[in-house]
Formats: structure tokens, sequence, C-alpha cells
């Protein structure tokens, strides 16, 4: 379904398009993705709308069913990917959980620039796109999925979330077509 309104304020977030991520296998690939979400960072800060690039940093604590591995990085594994362009006006979070408002600083900044509405890209749609949206929800921001700039490892759990999940939350439209919208 079509965004029904751009808000005055909008930010797009972009979730973990970092060096060491868009190196792992998605369908659609990340590379379709970080195009697209560059596209999207392009015509955010043509407009001086906030452009927010996240990149994890480290593991959540917990325990969980599944093992973990231990995270230590190797060198330039958390750095964004150069494709989306980073802007000394960005705002760069670094986050150690998989959503991107949760002990980070995000809800402040975009608050202090006013911000209603946050539109999602980046990886993973069941991981970290998915948590932030939740969280985003939750703290009253009008939330948009940008279905064509998100990816996840499994095309099904892809096209649940996309199907299923994304509309409970927020609205959800095309790379396309918000650029059409943000020219109209």
């Amino acid at each position: 379904m079509p965004v029904t309104q751009l808000d005055a304020s909008a930010a797009l977030i972009v979730i973990d398009l970092q060096k060491g991520i868009v190196a792992i296998p998605t369908n659609p690939p990340t590379s379709e993705v970080v195009a697209r979400s560059a596209k999207l960072a392009a015509a955010f800060r043509e407009r001086n709308l906030p452009v927010v690039l996240v990149n994890v940093t480290a593991a959540a604590p917990g325990r969980t069913d599944m093992k973990r591995t231990p995270l230590a990085f190797p060198d330039g594994w958390t750095d964004l990917v150069p494709e989306l362009d980073q802007q000394p006006a960005d705002i760069l979070i670094s986050k150690q959980r998989v959503g991107a408002f949760l002990g980070t600083t995000l809800d402040e900044q975009l608050r202090q620039r006013g911000v209603t509405q946050v539109f999602l890209a980046g990886v993973a749609t069941s991981a970290g796109v998915a948590a932030t949206a939740r969280s985003a929800s939750d703290l009253g921001y009008h939330v948009v999925f940008v279905t064509d700039a998100v990816t996840d490892r499994e095309p099904e759990v892809q096209a649940f979330f996309l199907a299923r999940i994304f509309p409970r939350i927020g609205e959800t439209d095309t790379t396309e077509n918000i650029l059409k919208q943000f020219e109209a």
C-alpha cells in the first residue's frame, strides 16, 4: 500500500549496511538494497531531511537457545558501505542491540529535529529493520517500510514480514514511489 502522506519532518533510517553484513547472502541481494538506500539517502539530503546511518558494533547480552559465537569483528567489518556516501550532517548510530533505538541516542536526536515520520531501509528485514520499526512505532513515529530496500537471508521470511508483519506496524511502499512523491 502506498504511503498516504509525507510528513514535513521525515527521516530515513538505514539499518546495518556495513561492510561485514552486506557480504552475507540475502534475497534480494544486498547490492540492490544498497543502491536503493543510496538513492533514498540522496533524496532526503536534497530536501534537508535527516539521514540516519546505523551500524552494529556488538551483540546484545543475554542467553539464547541458539549458540552465539563471541563477536570479534575484523578491521573494517563495522564500516558503512561507501555507496551510502556518508555526509557530515548524517546521524551515525552505532548499536549493540538488534534495534537502533534501545541503548542509543536515536530517539533524542530525531525529536530534537522534530521528526514525526521514519522511512526504514536495510538489513535484516526480520531483525534490525523489524526491531527498529517496532520501537519507532511504540515511540509514536509514523513508520514507512521501503519494501524493495530491505532484505533478509531467507526469501520466505522476507515475504512473510513484508506481507503480514510490516503492514501492522506502518505503511509500505517502494523506492520509486517514494521518490515520485518527493518530486510531486
